[in-house]
This record gives structure tokens, C-alpha cells and sequence, in this order.
């Protein structure tokens, strides 16, 4: 159907700052298809990122989410209209555990002739089962929203609920307090804030966290305690990203912390500050940051790929896949394995003393482009050292990217990502797999019938 957009005017002075809009029933896809994406920062050997990005960035948190409720993993995506299309659509689906079925996916929003995965959403739950989507904007160019389901655990229908400047979506529910959303600026660079709200309609206003001259973020909870862990951009230039930083804060931000107690004034502004995890800028080093969780004791800890240069090939190697533990008063530093980009995104998982990590670690098709063939790690002594477990994927015909941990992960969605041609535009299709990376499902990329089973590639 068509949206139809509401401006609500009175003497011809416009009463609120965005457009509402009045959905009946959101459009459906055909099928899952994912966008493709170029950068379009060519050096000696190719882009500095291209691919199927459909489950892009690692600072759109989280994309994916498991509602115990009605036993359904919920999910958003950057799909397109079709295989030779560069047309972002903000697409929700979910996957039904007890059909193992998944419905056709739902266009939550239209980005009209923006081709950008920046541009990308991420997902939330609130108490009542409602379904947020946070649309990422880019800059001060184009603006971020937030859509509301009409109904609770229902993707047919959403309403735009706010639209304003806000990028890198990271929307955390805490039960009977509502919304605790970090996102991004480009006030000074890539600055990071956060905001808060007992309901998703009525938002206090935005603060600053940090102001270094740029960061990239990601976040998770666990209880009451909120963690930010970050980077640093030197002089603003995001080829230069470096540090590791973390905060936290227990009280929804009245109150920010060092890992071990230490009480911090904001914004961070101080490159040296008391927050900072370890200081890879005097070892000539960058980071890209993956994932942080925590341990059985409520520990953070840190998975980062940590690289010699910005640039594809081998002049960034090592390109070490780091784990940094907070344990016995200090930080861990320990090595998993190394990849051949510094956009081999994955996750890690602790859930009750079993460590490990999803992501393409393992050479693929397009041996110098981001992504390559998803691999299982394990540890067994709390990250010290790791073991490859199996290869998720062989064989593939593209590379695999961003494997995406979903949000109290069901072990039979436990990964979720796309494929994509690194080399050139080409079809992209999404896939998931469970708990022991034996088995692995592409979702349909094309639908007939309302709802259909994911096909079992391995």
C-alpha cells in the first residue's frame, strides 16, 4: 500500500518537527533479497569495503531479536527490489521456531534512491511486545526515524513515531524503564550521545558522550549495567581509528563509570581519559570494533579485529581477531585467530561458560574483499585460548559478511548474515545458523506463497 504522509499545521506554522506516518498495512518483498554496496575507495587491491552489506554495520545494534513470547525471532535488514538493484528498503521479518517458517518480509520503510547500508535499522521489543524499528540516518543529510508495530509481535503495520538527526542505532528496553538509546552525531566528527524514554514517544533530550573527534561504538547490558565501548577517530579521519574504550553506567546515564568504579566527567573529551581499555595509537595500531559481552561474573568483554593499515591486502596484516577480558583488575589481552580484512565482522557469545565466536574468519571467494567463509571458534578457558570448532560455510560462491548475534540468541537462529559478490554487484541472500554451526538455512530469495520454509545449505 501507499504511505500517506501526515503534516499537522495551524496558521500555517508547522506544529512538530517531523512527518507522521499513517500506515494500514505495510507493503510486502517477494522474497529476501539483500542490498549491495560499494564504498567506492579503491587501492592497489580493490574497495576498502563492498559486498552483500544487508546486515551491516557492527554499530547497528541489535538487528535481530528472540521474543520467547511467541517463540519467533524477530529481524531487520537492508533488502532491495531485485538481484541488479542498488534500491535500500528498511525490511522486517521474523522466523517462526515451532512452523520453521518465515512469512514474506515486511518494507518497513522506503529509503527512495538511497543505496547506502549506513542507512541500515536496528530492532527493539518493548514490555508489551511492541516492535521498534530505529532507521539510521547519515549525517546531517538524511535524517534517522523510529517506527512503532501497530500491534504487538506484528510486523504488518507500522507508524513513524519521531524523525530526527541520529545514526548508528543502538536502542536497549529496560523492563519498567523504558528506552536507553546511544546513537551518533556528526556534530564534531562521528560524536557519540545518548538519550532516554519511559515509552518511545516522549524522548529527553539528547547528551553527549564522547567528542575525541570521532568514534565508532557498540554496545550491550546485562541487568541494570549498560556498556559503551568505543574507538577514537585521530584528527577525525576514521582510516586512522585506534584505542579502546569503555564506559558504563547502572543509573541510565545520571551516572558514567570506568570499568572498575572510577567516576567519569562527560563529555569524554580526553583521549587519556581514566575509560581508556588500551592504547593501540603508540602501538601504530587500528581497531575495528566487533562485540562486547560479558562473562559469568558480569566482566565486559571486548572482540576487536586489530589491524596494521586501512587499506585491503596484505600490508594490514596481521589482521588479529583480539578478545580484551576485564578479569582479576585488569584488562586480558588474547589472540583468536587472523582474518584477510579489516571487515571480517562476527560476534561473540558467552552463554553459561561456553565462549565462542561466529564470523568469516576463513578465506573467501573474494580473497581480498570483506567477509569470506564463517567459522566456529571455542574457548574453554574463559578466552585465553581458541580452537576452531568447524567451518559454517564451504565453498561459497560470495563472500559472507557481518555475522550478526541476535539479542537472547535462540539456539536454532543463533548467526545471521548476508552473501555478496566483493568484486561486483551481484545478488545477495541472507542466511542463519544454530548453536553448533552444524546446520545452516538461506532464507527464500524469492516467495510465492505468504510464508515458506528456509532451504538447509548445509
Amino acid at each position: 500500500m501507499t504511505l500517506r504522509k501526515l503534516k499537522i499545521f495551524i496558521f500555517g506554522v508547522l506544529l512538530i518537527p517531523f512527518s507522521i506516518e499513517i500506515l494500514a498495512q505495510n507493503p510486502t518483498a517477494n522474497g529476501y533479497k539483500g542490498i549491495w554496496f560499494t564504498l567506492g575507495q579503491f587501492s592497489e587491491y580493490g574497495d576498502k569495503y563492498s559486498g552483500g552489506l544487508g546486515t551491516y554495520t557492527a554499530n547497528h545494534i541489535p538487528i535481530a531479536i528472540y521474543a520467547p513470547e511467541v517463540k519467533k525471532t524477530f529481524f531487520t535488514y537492508g533488502g532491495t527490489t531485485a538481484k541488479d538493484e542498488r534500491h535500500l528498503l528498511i525490511m522486517v521479518s521474523y522466523f517462526d521456531h515451532l512452523t520453521k517458517t518465515v512469512p514474506k518480509p515486511v518494507v518497513v520503510y522506503d529509503k527512495e534512491g538511497v543505496n547506502d547500508p549506513h542507512d541500515n535499522a536496528a530492532i527493539s521489543i518493548d514490555g508489551q511486545g511492541f516492535i521498534w524499528v530505529f532507521v539510521s540516518g547519515r549525517n546531517t543529510a538524511r535524517p534517522g526515524l523510529i517506527f512503532k508495530s501497530s500491534d504487538p509481535y506484528s510486523i504488518e503495520s507500522f507508524n513513524q513515531i519521531k524523525i530526527g538527526e541520529m545514526t548508528y542505532p543502538q536502542p536497549w528496553w529496560f523492563i519498567s524503564k523504558g528506552f536507553f538509546y546511544l546513537f551518533t552525531k556528526y556534530t564534531k566528527g562521528r560524536e557519540l550521545y545518548w538519550t532516554t524514554s519511559p515509552d518511545g514517544k516522549y524522548w529527553a533530550p539528547d547528551q553527549k558522550l564522547a567528542g575525541m573527534g570521532g568514534h565508532y561504538q557498540v554496545s550491550n547490558r546485562i541487568g541494570n549495567k549498560m556498556v559503551s565501548v568505543f574507538n577514537y577517530h585521530p584528527g577525525g579521519n576514521v582510516d586512522k581509528r585506534t584505542n579502546i574504550y569503555l564506559m558504563q553506567t547502572e543509573d541510565l546515564g545520571r551516572s558514567w563509570k570506568t570499568v572498575d568504579g572510577k567516576v567519569l566527567t562527560l563529555p569524554l573529551t580526553d583521549i587519556h581519559t581514566p575509560a581508556l581499555v588500551h592504547d593501540y595509537e603508540a602501538e601504530g595500531k587500528l581497531v575495528y570494533l566487533n562485540d562486547v559481552n560479558f562473562d559469568k561474573e558480569g566482566n565486559p568483554v571486548i572482540l576487536a579485529v586489530i589491524s596494521n593499515d586501512y587499506r585491503p591486502g596484505p600490508k594490514g596484516d596481521p589482521r588479529e581477531w583480539t578478545i580484551l577480558h576485564w578479569k582479576n583488575g585488569k584488562w586480558n589481552l588474547h589472540k583468536v585467530c587472523t582474518s584477510t580484512h579489516n571487515y571480517d565482522m562476527g560476534s561473540l557469545y558467552i552463554e553459561k561458560g561456553r565462549w565462542c565466536i561466529i564470523g568469516p574468519t576463513e578465506t573467501g571467494p573474494q580473497k581480498f574483499g570483506a567477509g569470506g567463509e564463517v567459522a566456529l571458534w571455542e574457548s574453554k578457558n574463559e578466552g585465553v585460548t581458541w580452537k576452531k570448532v568447524r567451518n559454517i560455510t564451504q565453498n561459497s560462491p560470495r563472500n559472507n559478511s557481518y555475522a550478526r548475534r541476535p539479542l537472547s540468541a535462540n539456539p536454532d537462529f543463533y548467526s545471521f548474515w548476508a552473501d555478496g559478490n566483493a568484486d561486483q554487484l551481484s545478488e545477495s541472500r541472507f542466511y542463519f545458523t544454530n548453536q553448533k554451526g552444524n546446520n545452516t538455512w538461506v532464507l527464500p530469495y524469492e516467495m510465492n506463497a505468504e510464508f515458506a520454509k528456509p532451504e538447509q545449505v548445509k
